[in-house]
């Protein structure tokens, strides 16, 4: 599959909410997120913060709506959030979401967030009850928006993802995507760690102007 990198990160919003962790990992950071608005198919909202390479990290959280008891992302962020938030899983984005459609033999399903000032974000996506089931796999992403508004625009190259840290097992990873896990990652050094308990990030390490963060 050509394309394939990574799109983002998920951070669920712990005990002190969407506002309250996005304000934590941002004073840790040293940069502020900004508010990313609702997703109405899911029922929940977030917050971003642009990262180079065209990547972002968001901070998620449910809204008390029905959409987030029917779909697979809601009950993602709802289960997380209710262990006291943390992250959540990778997004790996593709040209051509109709390849994972094919092999993993069920169809995307449509996204789309509207920011505060009205403006729409498309996208179809596909996976989560992979994640759900096995918090390592991430899920697919296939971008309908241009890039003039996906929420990695507007970043200055300041802060970037230095390295991941996932307990889990890379050949069941690329099993997955249906091609090797260094094609998302590139660009990303990952630590993988044998799972002691849950598999999924462990954490991950930013290079920011204050130097290397890890959350």
């Amino acid at each position: 599959m050509t394309g394939m990198r990574l799109d983002h990160l998920s951070f669920a919003a712990g005990p002190d909410g969407l506002a309250g962790t996005a304000q934590r990992l941002g004073d840790l950071l040293g940069r502020e997120f900004t508010d990313g608005g609702i997703h109405p198919r899911f029922g929940t909202r977030n917050m971003t913060l642009p990262l180079a390479d065209r990547t972002y990290l968001e901070v998620v959280e449910v809204l008390d709506h029905p959409a987030s008891n029917k779909a697979p992302f809601g009950q993602a962020v709802r289960a997380r959030s209710a262990l006291g938030g943390g992250w959540l899983g990778w997004v790996v984005s593709v040209d051509d979401i109709t390849v994972v459609e094919q092999r993993l033999g069920r169809s995307a399903v449509v996204g789309s967030r509207r920011r505060p000032d009205g403006t729409e974000l498309r996208w179809r996506q596909i996976g989560v009850n992979g994640l759900i089931s096995d918090p390592q796999l991430p899920f697919f992403i296939e971008w309908e928006t241009g890039d003039e508004l996906r929420p990695f625009s507007g970043s200055d190259g300041d802060f970037s993802l230095a390295c991941l840290e996932i307990a889990g097992d890379p050949q069941r990873v690329s099993e997955w995507l249906g091609e090797s896990v260094e094609s998302p990652l590139e660009d990303v050094k990952v630590e993988w760690v044998a799972p002691n308990g849950t598999p999924g990030i462990l954490a991950a390490h930013f290079q920011t102007p204050r130097g290397l963060v890890r959350l």
